[in-house]
């Protein structure tokens, strides 16, 4: 399909003037409390991948210097696109992230570390970083619901890129063509990523989405430096040329009426979202019948749409390739009831029983459930036992979509408290309010967590 180039142009000039219009005062209610939610849970989230030894790792190795702006689980202060770089690496390095199936992807991970970054260098308000904040995040879904990437293409590092740019631009005081601008230039910057990196195990894909914020933040200035200059939509090339399909009339769908934050997911699973249906059904099993080991049952046919059909290694040589292998997943939930990051640890991953167990699972691509897309993500689970019993389930969609089984604050917070821990989940909830209440700059508001991350990741080194 040939891209709309004119249409491209028009509707990143709209998205533009939305930007630079736009102000927390346009939320209703309920947005306002899906915004506290997504700024919650991101922040546990973010603190928690910071946390982990290969991020405090990347962190010491990067030769960086001093500078005004956190990188959570270091002491040090870094300078803006090294910190949002950091974080937002750090911030899916544990598959738990905001997402939304109809974007495919995860807008909150492509944009709050370029916001949070910049405002702390600019010593910018709350209320200006948050409105900067939502206005990135519906522009990046837009695009992602816009984009049909190719088979083989992740949707990390892409169309995520023009979010953080119209962030960045928007905090950085541009008006509605140095936004337009900004966008534009996003679209020039989209990486190509291959799928096989993340099923691999490899830990670069994680930093396709630190370079989206990076990326994000050099479009802005370089908006900024350029002047008035005209809308090329290179995004009708890059977004839908080499790496897919755009649809520029998805662009404006009920722009300014309708919100992303509305509509996404929230993931209790420490692995890719299209796992956690076979994941919810695995952990009904284990409910009803404890735990499940290889000797119990002869196979698992696990059918799922064409996105899903991939994850089926059974090499799981790192935490991520046991987070991105269905087979791994339903094999840890069957055997002990739960899906969390200390499940695809090393140890873990490595027991016998666990391969054993995998190795009984097969992934098939059923077409039907392609037709179901996006709306459901449908996946239907077949066990035979050794008896000769039979067991099918269906999931329409995995728990904590906002569709079926959403997550209340609640459990937000009650996520937190299991990835970080009672003291470091309350200073990021303390986060999420002086954010919210819009009384404390952006650096007074993360202070506590940061310093709280800081003396966490010194206790991990003792």
């Amino acid at each position: 399909m040939r891209a709309d180039v004119a249409g491209i142009r028009d509707a990143i000039e709209r998205l533009g003037s939305f930007a630079a219009d736009f102000s927390l005062t346009d939320l209703g209610k309920p947005t306002l409390a899906s915004l506290r939610k997504v700024l919650h849970d991101s922040l546990a989230v973010m603190v928690s991948g910071g946390l982990l030894p290969e991020s405090r790792a990347i962190a010491n190795a990067l030769p960086a210097p001093d500078g005004r702006s956190s990188v959570f689980g270091s002491a040090k202060r870094f300078g803006v696109v090294d910190a949002a770089w950091l974080n937002g690496t750090a911030m899916v390095a544990l598959e738990l992230d905001e997402g939304n199936k109809s974007i495919r992807g995860h807008a909150s991970a492509h944009v709050l570390p370029a916001v949070l970054a910049l405002a702390e260098e600019l010593g910018a308000g709350a209320p200006e970083a948050l409105s900067a904040f939502v206005a990135g995040h519906e522009v990046a879904s837009r695009f992602g619901a816009a984009v049909r990437l190719k088979p083989g293409v992740h949707p990390h590092g892409n169309w995520g890129a023009v979010g953080a740019a119209a962030a960045a631009a928007k905090l950085m005081g541009a008006d509605a063509q140095g936004i337009a601008a900004a966008i534009d230039n996003a679209g020039a910057l989209a990486l190509a990523t291959p799928f096989s990196v993340a099923t691999n195990g490899m830990w670069i894909r994680n930093a396709w989405v630190g370079a989206s914020n990076a990326s994000g933040i050099w479009a802005a200035a370089v908006a900024a430096g350029s002047g008035n200059t005209p809308i090329f939509a290179p995004a009708a090339e890059s977004l839908g040329g080499i790496l897919g399909d755009i649809d520029a009339q998805v662009l404006l769908d009920g722009l300014a009426r309708s919100w992303f934050l509305d509509s996404g997911y929230f993931k209790i699973h420490s692995s890719c979202s299209y796992t956690h249906p076979a994941a919810d059904l695995a952990l009904g099993i284990f409910a009803e019948r404890g735990e499940v080991r290889s000797e119990d049952l002869d196979s698992i046919l696990v059918e799922t749409h064409h996105l899903g059909a991939g994850l089926r290694s059974l090499e799981w040589p790192t935490r991520l390739a046991a987070m991105f292998s269905i087979p791994c997943v339903v094999a840890t939930a069957l055997g002990v009831g739960h899906c969390l990051p200390v499940d695809f640890g090393l140890e873990q991953r490595s027991l016998q029983e666990r391969h054993d167990l995998g190795a009984k699972v097969e992934v098939a691509h059923n077409p039907e459930f392609d037709r179901e897309l996006p709306v459901r993500r449908m996946t239907r689970m077949t066990i035979i036992w050794k008896s000769g019993e039979k067991t099918v389930l269906e999931a329409e969609n995995p728990v904590g979509d906002s569709a079926y089984r959403p997550l209340d604050q609640g459990a937000i917070e009650a996520k937190a408290e299991r990835l970080l821990g009672p003291e470091l989940a309350a200073r990021a909830s303390e986060a999420t309010e002086l954010l919210l209440s819009g009384g404390t700059p952006v650096r007074g508001s993360l202070s506590g967590l940061r310093a709280a991350a800081a003396l966490e990741a010194e206790n991990l080194e003792v």
